[in-house]
């Protein structure tokens, strides 16, 4: 039967029912009350879904905008040029949050598209191109990245295709496809030089009605994808913590009223190694790493563990020079953070901040890009903090501070020693609606102790690292211009920069395949160039 307690809470719903109702009635008198009643509750019913849905589309709506408006964030972004028994590290290079993640918001049904792209030029005193990048130190392998203010001498482009679709019973479908391609030439035509990827494809869905209870609010996604939740500091571009791959998952379960958590699957592939073994020497393999992560929030707090497998992963020869395999390799490791989203600066004033710790054991030694990683050890121990924030010192100039340090043992080789500290600074004076100084400094100290440890590069040549202790400085200055300054987070913009960068002699002998120490390249170095930059 009708429920009248309905009536009360949706009048208009119930007006417009019944007014819509009453040709039926009229039309259809031979049917029974009971069956006519059923009809008018099951229109009722249906109006007052419709009403619900609009409503939480404008909740959503507002509190997209809120977000937006209070903690702007960035997502991760890496482009790593060495490599040290790593992956190389291409991460998402910069893209703010907001751009990429509230495509998916239902007020944009239908094709939606979002952009970040870099392009410049990075020349030398000599008038020739010079080496440049965040990871350009010997600890920018094992994540030790300095300032990219001036610093960056690539083309990166990425492109994210949404389609959004909202179904008759208030369901709601997210498709994503991104592209991306990084090249280092200044040609126009490089396609012999070309990475173009397809670095993400999934599906999400959420508002799905048959989830109820904890599950309310929750969206399931499967594919190829970025993890929601990584974050990145923009002006040194390093991620704090990305985890990408392939799987599935569930976001924002509601374990309670300030806990919601989401646990996903993701899968990495570990490209071909050597396998070295007393009875079949020089073999090939490859294994996949899992991983099992849950991302918990407590309002501006964020706690993730993840845990990982690679079975046989301990097969691999991570060093040519060994012989045989050791049992030193890792198969399992797991990973942890800590984070804290603050909505202001540190206390102090109107701005934003974010603090995060991260250990991790085994494969989960790196902590950074979690399970990219399979040459560590079984003892790989890695600890991380990253502090950064923004803020206006006065009406027209503000600044992004961040501190970036890692301890590292064990982490290819028994008793290596990977220890480094980051300080970076971003300042900037507005100076009218469309020009702006900017200005940056970046100093590094490290501590590398490889024990010894080498890597077989992609040409088959054997690569051995000394140990090196000293410090790395870079400092920038920008004039930019732009259509409208107001924040960090405002783009496009166009740069021309002198940087002035000088490091420790010690740090030259660090590889003779990384830039440091390769000739005319030995420190006290201007370079100067010129670059724009956009997202949308």
């Amino acid at each position: 039967m009708l429920s009248p307690s309905r009536f009360p809470r949706r009048p208009l719903a119930a007006a417009i029912a019944l007014t819509l109702a009453l040709p039926t009635v009229a039309i259809a008198a031979d049917k029974s009350i009971e069956e006519r009643l059923a009809e008018l509750e099951a229109r009722v019913a249906a109006s007052e879904r419709r009403a619900s849905q609009a409503e939480q589309r404008a909740d959503q709506a507002e509190a997209a905008l809120e977000r937006q408006q209070s903690s702007p964030q960035l997502v991760q972004g890496d482009n790593t040029s060495q490599t040290v028994g790593v992956e190389e590290d291409l991460s998402a290079p910069g893209i703010p949050s907001q751009v990429r993640d509230e495509t998916g918001d239902d007020e944009e049904q239908g094709l939606s598209m979002s952009v970040y792209a870099r392009s410049g030029l990075l020349i030398g005193s000599d008038r020739k191109s010079a080496p440049g990048g965040p990871s350009l130190t010997p600890a920018g392998p094992s994540g030790g990245y300095v300032g990219r203010l001036g610093n960056e001498p690539d083309t990166y482009v990425e492109t994210v295709f949404d389609y959004n679709q909202r179904y008759d019973n208030g369901s709601h479908a997210l498709y994503r496809v991104m592209l991306a391609d990084g090249v280092t030439t200044s040609n126009d035509w490089t396609a012999d030089e070309s990475d173009l990827n397809i670095r993400q494809a999934f599906v999400e869905f959420s508002d799905l009605p048959g989830f109820t209870g904890a599950f309310e609010n929750a969206s399931i996604w499967g594919g190829k994808r970025f993890d929601r939740d990584n974050f990145n500091i923009e002006w040194i571009d390093s991620d704090v913590v990305f985890l990408a791959g392939t799987g599935a998952g569930i976001y924002d379960i509601s374990v309670t009223d300030g806990w919601d958590t989401s646990v996903s699957l993701y899968g990495r592939s570990f490209s071909d190694y050597p396998v070295v073994t007393r009875e079949q020497p020089g073999l090939e393999g490859s294994t996949d790493n899992l991983i099992l992560t849950a991302n918990n929030r407590f309002g501006p707090w964020q706690w993730m563990v993840n845990g990982m497998s690679a079975n046989d992963n301990d097969e691999r020869d991570n060093d040519p020079r060994a012989g045989i395999a050791g049992d030193n390799v890792a198969e399992n490791g797991f990973q942890t953070m800590l984070a804290y989203h603050g909505d202001s600066f540190f206390g102090l004033g109107e701005g934003t901040f974010k603090a995060a710790l991260l250990y991790g054991h085994g494969l989960g030694g790196e902590v950074k890009n979690i399970g990219a990683d399979g040459n560590l050890t079984d003892d790989a121990n890695t600890a991380r903090l990253a502090i950064f924030g923004t803020t206006y010192l006065s009406p027209n100039w503000r600044i992004a501070p961040a501190l970036l340090a890692q301890t590292s043992r064990d982490r290819y080789a028994d008793g290596d020693r990977y220890d480094w500290v980051t300080l970076n600074a971003r300042l900037a004076n507005e100076l009218s609606e469309n020009f702006e100084m900017q200005y940056e400094a970046s100093y590094q100290w490290m501590d590398l102790d490889p024990a010894g440890y080498a890597y077989e590069d992609g040409d088959g040549d054997t690569q051995v690292f000394e140990s090196v202790n000293g410090g790395y400085t870079r400092l920038t200055i920008a004039p930019t211009f732009k259509p409208q300054v107001g924040g960090f987070w405002q783009r496009p913009e166009i740069r021309v920069f002198a940087t002035w960068s000088d490091w420790d002699e010690d740090l030259n002998s660090f590889s003779n395949d990384d830039a440091l120490g390769s000739d005319g390249f030995t420190g006290s170095e201007w370079t100067f160039g010129t670059q724009m930059e956009v997202w949308f």
